[in-house]
């Protein structure tokens, strides 16, 4: 992946007024369908398959005049006077008609109709006036939602002084979230860190460019994607959120580390592609785990919340595009401008004695590339790193305590702003009424059988009445074609009140009583229930979510550190980081901390879906973080040959700096959303902007330093097996850096021609691996072929011929030493080698090994490898794989040739060189009539060295490098 991003950032570098041509050209035209294809937000909430949800369905055909939604208007009488009185009757009653005449209105209900009623308080002080509407709240206009407050404000001036009139109800309960000018703090605080991170205003602008774009892209294609199906309002705020905050982050990365090539001295162009490489590939990484978190909230089952965890992630995955497409377009259009000043002499020879003083490694210049500050606070954190891990686990499990007191439930108006006329409204209701009427259930079921539909009606309606938690049961009805009826039950508690859940629990639990008593099949459903059944279906999702990332967060970090230790620290780290988020979260919205100053309108239960997105999100950070730090340390680790100490000094202050930077920047965005935002989105916000800086500020930069110092080497020990059975992920370019170094290796033969194959030192271990008292199954082998030769392997035994041939093709994973097969680098551009190699197994060829050369030959195989000619015992069959050899030979193509025992010359061309494996295990390898590769460079030649860790070595860290 490194090397297909080398060529990209080399490409783009080249193609830059295209690639910010081509991205604008995206903006526009995404900006224009979006435009005109968008088809607004649906804020409607529903899950199919619940009983809720069901129940509503079926109301909408068999009762629909009570299905859709409600809104209500309260009327509260001047003191001293009654809702009764005339003055206040007759207003009321007008306003009625004209709400009645309306044309989605399906019913009213006023305090002074004769049957069904609206309620009256029990002091005669306040009226509700029931709206009924046909559809949804969705399906609502805009135009009835303005006439229903124009009638209610004429009622208002209508009504006696000192009387007060309010629209709300659930057709109000929700406003859609909006931007706000705090929101564009977040980006000036982004700007300043980038500024004092990066050194200048080009460097600094170059991310917030690079991340408005994107998210510009991002929030236009969300638009044009409404046409095909419903988006809630809170996805594209989501979207925003996340795409600002990484792609800002994302484009740090980058940035940074092109500065850091430009100090060394490399040219703009080669910098802008190694830097697209390297920390491009951890963008990807990062990118990526960040997505899959995202799309994982689909395993809730909920259609809304999958539709905004794909919509995130749409976002995520276009920050990433932008980073590594138009950013080295615009790095190479900044040039040298972006090259950071040289140190002054006097400063470097100071800073060269602190480092020397201090044990760090110092930059060629003779300056250090470390930060005192980050000095001082990593050897702090190892000094006592048992004290150091016990007081993070204290404090973090303190503040993840508050935790276990988190409340869910969908917002409803109590959670709108209070100068909001919804959330007036339900106040009024909550302090006249009491909390319930503010959430109805609605009991329903078929009553088809029955002979007596109004008594059946009452009777049930008795029953309920009696259960504990119940306010109030104003209407138990059949619809007119006495099929169907409903009950309405007011509960006493809250709808986001444990004691409304419980009594919709009680309803439910006496179903089959009601079927045997009644004959009827009862359901609860209603907005209040929906959201009840909402929040635990969320709830029940969250333990198989939480067991996805984690098991994800231990798989992908194993394979990038080859570790087992530090998969586990990382994710135990990000658990800590996840219920001190949860905990901050339960102290403010339950426990009113802070509250006043975050401009909490309302303490209670938190929106439902806040933890399951909170922990995909902040999975991805964590582990971007994670990654960009340990990767540091780890590399150190096998430059110093393995001193873990000295590495984690080295390691962390190399990418502190960034990750600092990085954090604040997140914080600074997420934050920006708290005090102004939404309170469906206040919560996520507040949740990770503390997740993200507790993440980076103290597991990541003080448990983990400390956790590492407490391993010493064996944090980096993994089980042989497990290394071999899961794959590689280059996150930080080593493979590159392998590549740039031997790129000019081994050097023009003194023929003039190209080689074709060249292996420096290649081992390949034995079943149990390297560095157990075995020695290597192949190895160390040293051999150079050049283009169109032919090389016969042969030894005493079958598998150090097989292993050694295998694994220049390709198809074998070696252990150390060097390896390039048609210019191409082992095992780096493995997939690459097998398109060019193509491999004959003798004794698998249908005893035709001569027809399998010939095609591989015809197809366009470069290389061929044919293994096992000493089985081929008949003489035809020899002499047909004598001819086959010879016109491979004759093509052009380059032959090696194995077997088992003695050299087959009857099969190979008069110049052929021949290498001995002997047995295996340990032998010296003998070359005979061919050409040993010269060293190998330690260096890139090319200028600067790559930010990577070695990529061979023959001792016991290899299989640290083969990471």
């Amino acid at each position: 992946m490194s090397s297909v991003l080398y060529s990209l950032g080399r490409w783009a570098v080249g193609a830059r007024r295209l690639v910010v041509m081509a991205w604008l050209g995206i903006l526009v035209v995404t900006g224009a369908g979006g435009a005109f294809v968008f088809q607004g937000f649906d804020n409607s909430i529903t899950i199919p398959g619940t009983e809720s949800q069901q129940a509503l369905d079926q109301l909408s055909a068999t009762f629909p005049e009570v299905s859709g939604s409600s809104a209500q208007v309260v009327v509260v009488a001047p003191d001293g006077t009654s809702v009764q009185d005339d003055a206040v009757r007759g207003p009321v009653e007008d306003a009625a008609d004209e709400i009645a005449d309306l044309d989605e209105v399906a019913a009213v209900a006023t305090p002074y109709d004769e049957q069904a009623a609206s309620p009256v308080s029990d002091d005669d002080t306040a009226a509700i006036v029931t709206v009924q509407l046909d559809g949804d709240s969705m399906s609502v206009s805009d135009a009835t939602k303005d006439d229903l407050t124009e009638i209610t404000d004429e009622l208002a001036t209508a009504l006696p002084a000192g009387s007060q009139a309010e629209l709300g109800g659930e057709l109000f309960a929700t406003e859609l979230p909006h931007l706000s000018i705090v929101e564009v703090v977040g980006v000036v605080v982004a700007l300043i860190v980038l500024l004092f991170t990066l050194g200048s205003f080009v460097a600094a602008g170059l991310p917030l460019v690079n991340a408005l774009l994107g998210v510009g892209v991002s929030m236009l294609l969300l638009l044009a994607a409404t046409v095909f199906g419903p988006i809630n309002s809170t996805t594209p705020m989501l979207g925003l959120m996340l795409g600002l905050a990484v792609g800002i982050d994302y484009a740090l990365f980058i940035v940074s580390r092109h500065q850091e090539q430009l100090r060394d001295g490399l040219d703009v162009r080669e910098s802008v592609a190694r830097a697209t490489a390297t920390a491009g590939s951890a963008v990807i990484f990062a990118g990526l785990t960040v997505m899959i978190a995202l799309v994982g909230l689909g395993v809730a089952g909920i259609p809304f919340l999958s539709v905004m965890g794909v919509a995130a992630a749409a976002a995520v995955g276009i920050a990433v595009l932008v980073s590594l497409t138009l950013l080295p377009a615009l790095l190479a259009m900044a040039g040298d401008r972006l090259r950071p000043r040289p140190r002054k002499r006097r400063a470097s020879r100071r800073a060269s004695r602190r480092a020397e003083r201090a044990g760090q490694e110092t930059a060629p210049d003779g300056g250090t590339e470390h930060n005192r500050f980050f000095a001082g606070w990593v050897r702090g954190v190892t000094k006592a790193p048992v004290a150091t891990v016990a007081i993070v686990v204290v404090a973090l499990g303190a503040l993840t305590l508050p935790a276990a007191n988190l409340r869910l439930a969908l917002p409803d108006a109590g959670s709108l702003p209070e100068d909001s006329s919804a959330r007036q409204t339900y106040d009024l209701v909550s302090d006249h009424f009491g909390d319930g009427f503010n959430g109805p259930l609605i009991v329903t079921g078929s009553i088809i059988t029955s002979t007596d539909p109004v008594g059946l009606m009452d009777d049930l309606a008795a029953e309920i009445e009696d259960l504990p938690g119940v306010a109030d049961v104003p209407l138990a009805t059949p619809n007119p074609s006495a099929d169907t009826g409903i009950i309405q039950v007011v509960p006493e508690g809250a709808p986001d009140s444990e004691e409304t859940k419980a009594l919709v629990a009680e309803i439910r639990s006496l179903h089959d009583h009601f079927l045997d008593e009644y004959g009827v099949d009862l359901a609860v459903t209603g907005f209040t229930a929906v959201g009840i059944d909402v929040s635990d279906k969320l709830g029940d999702a969250l333990v198989p979510f939480g067991l996805v990332v984690v098991g994800l967060s231990l798989l992908l970090l194993t394979m990038v550190f080859r570790s087992v230790w530090v998969p586990v620290k990382a994710t135990l780290g990000y658990l800590l980081s996840v219920g001190a988020a949860f905990g901050a979260v339960t102290l403010v919205f339950e426990d009113g901390v802070f509250a006043e100053a975050l401009n909490v309108t309302r303490l209670g239960p938190v929106i439902s879906f806040m933890p399951i997105i909170l922990m995909g999100v902040l999975f991805g950070l964590a582990m971007d973080y994670e990654v960009f730090l340990v990767s540091r340390i780890r590399e150190d680790y096998v430059h110093n040959g393995g001193r873990a100490r000295q590495a984690i000094l080295t390691g962390f202050q190399g990418s502190a700096k960034v990750v600092t930077a990085a954090a604040i920047i997140m914080f600074s965005v997420f934050v920006a959303f708290v005090p102004e935002g939404d309170m469906t989105l206040k919560p996520i916000a507040l949740g990770l902007a503390v997740g993200v800086a507790v993440d980076a500020f103290v597991v990541r930069m003080v448990l983990v330093p400390a956790v590492l110092a407490l391993l010493g080497d064996k944090a980096w020990w993994m089980p042989r097996w497990l290394d071999r059975a899961l794959p590689t992920f280059d996150v930080e370019g080593e493979g590159l850096a392998k590549e740039l170094r031997l790129a000019a290796w081994p050097g023009d033969r003194p023929d003039g021609r190209a080689d074709a194959v060249v292996v420096r030192d290649l081992e390949v271990a034995g079943p149990r691996g390297p560095g157990r008292g075995e020695p290597p199954l192949v190895g160390p082998v040293s051999v150079r072929v050049p283009d169109g030769g032919t090389l016969a392997v042969h030894g005493d035994a079958a598998a150090p011929v097989n292993a050694f041939l295998l694994a220049v093709a390709g198809r074998l994973h070696p252990d150390a030493g060097v390896a390039k097969v048609a210019g191409l680098v082992l095992p780096e551009r493995a997939p690459a080698v097998r398109s060019r190699v193509a491999v004959v197994d003798a004794v698998q060829e249908d005893g035709d090994p001569a027809g399998a050369v010939t095609a591989a030959v015809r197809q366009g195989a470069t290389i061929v490898v044919v293994d096992r000619t000493d089985v081929v015992a008949d003489r035809p069959a020899r002499a047909a794989l004598a001819t086959a050899l010879s016109g491979a030979h004759a093509a052009g193509a380059t032959l090696l040739v194995g077997a088992t025992g003695v050299v087959a010359t009857d099969l190979l061309p008069a110049d052929t060189a021949v290498l001995d494996v002997g047995a295996g295990w340990g032998a010296a390898a003998t070359l005979h009539g061919g050409d040993e590769p010269p060293p190998v460079p330690e260096h890139d030649p090319t200028g600067g060295t790559p930010h990577a860790g070695p990529t061979e070595t023959t001792d016991a860290t290899t299989e640290e490098v083969r990471a």
